[in-house]
């Protein structure tokens, strides 16, 4: 799953919810100089990422794609099925998505220190273009799939797989809808028995 999702799947906890965020650019075992909070999203980050790689109906959405873009189908699915969260955000959530993505960017900027060079370097570029709002339109995964494609230097070609998205938006969704209920369960159950550690 991509930013989105991982935001959502950490519950209502600031610490957790900047820990799920980061944990891509934090790496083994330096997860453990953060803050009790924060080890559990980087921790619950790294769980959902083995649950969905591993997920039946997630390889039935990569499958659909990596006889053209290989092992990059995984990374575009995670983006695809963050579109499909965004675009139906009503359905599991109560807090409108535009207010949801600004009190996270909020967050955030309060927390500056606690985020990895990386993450500082690409937060700006984040607010500016407003990433996790336009996750809910075609025209913005377009955008997010370039900018991806341009950080492979090209050898992706990541940005064509919106006409994909589009020509199969039915299956997609039908299969995101599926996986992203599994999904919830277990990050429910993972975050809770982190509580109890």
């Amino acid at each position: 799953m991509n930013f989105l999702a991982h935001i959502y799947l950490s519950g209502n906890n600031e610490q957790v919810k900047i820990g799920n965020f980061i944990a891509d650019s934090v790496k083994g075992n330096s997860y453990l100089s953060y803050p009790g909070l924060v080890q559990k999203g980087i921790i619950l980050h790294r769980a959902i990422d083995f649950y969905t790689d591993t997920h039946p109906v997630v390889k039935k959405s990569t499958h659909r794609l990596f006889k053209k873009y290989s092992h990059y189908s995984t990374v575009i699915v995670d983006i695809l099925y963050d579109h499909f969260l965004a675009a139906n955000w009503e359905v599991y959530s109560d807090i409108p998505l535009d207010i949801y993505v600004d009190a996270f960017y909020g967050l955030l900027n309060k927390n500056l220190d606690l985020l990895p060079e990386k993450v500082q370097a690409f937060l700006p570029f984040m607010i500016r273009d407003n990433w996790l709002l336009n996750y809910s339109s075609i025209e913005g995964i377009e955008k997010i799939l370039y900018q991806m494609n341009v950080r492979t230097k090209g050898k992706s070609n990541m940005q064509q797989a919106v006409k994909e998205l589009q020509e199969y938006y039915s299956d997609f969704g039908k299969e995101f809808k599926l996986f992203f209920k599994d999904l919830i369960v277990f990050s429910k159950s993972k975050l809770s028995d982190l509580d109890k550690q």
